[in-house]
């Protein structure tokens, strides 16, 4: 019971501050471009709470916590609002009247407030604890692995692959599972000697529909680093943004091209498993999840599909490049499209998220 209640807890709050901060960049850049905000509310539902403040916004919070909405004034434009909503109309505050660059604006500022909360969260993760290092030795080998086969043993340093130079443990990773099933040397230092070893990698396939990967079967050694001073830890924070930013749609493409399975989507379920795990490990390590999180909510809504922010960027280019607004029959095709992709990945992950957990093993063995 403890656990669960940790779980909940901590998947409340990650997905609330990324969700609060999206909505908090476009709602300041509404009222930056001069729009008036209707509703600003985290979570869906029927609200659980609510207040009006002297601009006239209605605050709410609901009790799904799966995300959030701002709603412009006059957001629904001319064609689509009834005879009451434009009689209450007021001029110069709408969201529709505002040239295409404002409108932009607008809806960018969310996505790029998901950045601007991640790159936050690493500087501070840098300069209250250090910036982990994962070095390009071995802390533990696999039994039966290639690695093991081959010889080699915790305290080993990779210093290259086949003769190609591998610095860090990014570029090992990335070079053996280019390879895989290839027989090839690993270079190490042991005890200050260094040694070749020679090594037939493992061939690996998540999938029948999924193209086989290369795998050492080792873990690398990680080191907490210190804390570095603010100067330091704004480079070091703009760095781990922009590589965690390359990873992930790396990760996203592998997916694409076959490279990778796509079981390993996850939906709310797994980050509300993940959120609990990570919590018990403290607070430094939540705030490295939610920076992860903060910077795949931010990729996620630039996707060019047109329910979500970048979608609607993708109207506003065109509408710019063509001098007027892409046809209403097209935008309502393209929402119809988008929303019917979002739910179709929603289930999709959901199902992935259950089948992790046994679901689906535990039902069958129950039937049987």
């Amino acid at each position: 019971m403890h656990d669960l209640i940790r779980t909940i807890l901590a998947f409340c709050v990650v997905l609330g501050v990324l969700v609060f901060i999206h909505e908090l960049g476009h709602y300041l850049a509404a009222r930056w471009r001069g729009v008036k905000v209707e509703t600003f509310s985290i979570g869906f539902g029927p609200p659980l709470l609510r207040w009006t403040d002297r601009a006239g916004t209605e605050w709410r919070i609901g009790p799904i916590p799966l995300g959030g909405f701002v709603k412009p004034h006059g957001f629904e434009g001319p064609d689509e609002a009834t005879e009451e909503q434009k009689a209450a109309w007021e001029p110069g505050r709408t969201f529709h009247d505002k040239p295409v660059l404002s409108r932009a604006i607008i809806i960018l500022a969310g996505p790029v407030f998901n950045f601007v909360l991640a790159f936050v969260l690493f500087v501070l993760l840098f300069a209250t604890c250090g910036q982990p290092i994962v070095r390009n030795e071995v802390s533990s080998v696999k039994a039966g692995s290639a690695a093991d086969t081959a010889g080699l043993k915790p305290g080993d340093t990779i210093l290259d692959l086949g003769g190609k130079t591998t610095p860090d443990a990014a570029s090992v990773q990335k070079l053996v599972a280019s390879e895989p099933g290839e027989k090839t040397t690993i270079h190490v230092k042991r005890a200050g000697e260094d040694m070749t070893l020679p090594v037939t990698l493992d061939r690996v396939t998540p999938s029948v529909h999924v193209a086989p990967i290369g795998q050492l079967g080792i873990e690398f050694a990680t080191s907490a680093g210190s804390p570095q001073s603010l100067p330091k830890a704004v480079v070091s924070g703009a760095q781990a943004t922009w590589v965690t930013t390359v990873q992930t749609l790396d990760g996203l493409w592998q997916i694409l091209t076959g490279r990778h399975t796509a079981k390993d989507l996850g939906g709310p379920l797994r980050i509300a498993q993940m959120s609990g795990q990570v919590a018990q490990y403290g607070f430094a390590s939540l705030l490295s999840f939610m920076a992860l999180l903060s910077v795949n909510l931010g990729l996620i809504n630039l996707f060019p599909v047109p329910i979500l922010d970048g979608g609607r960027l993708v109207f506003y280019l065109a509408e710019a490049i063509r001098g007027r607004p892409v046809p209403k029959k097209i935008q309502e095709v393209g929402f119809q499209a988008g929303f019917a992709l979002l739910a179709g990945l929603f289930l999709f992950s959901t199902f992935n998220d259950l089948s992790n957990f046994g679901l689906f093993k535990w039902l069958a063995a129950l039937g049987g």
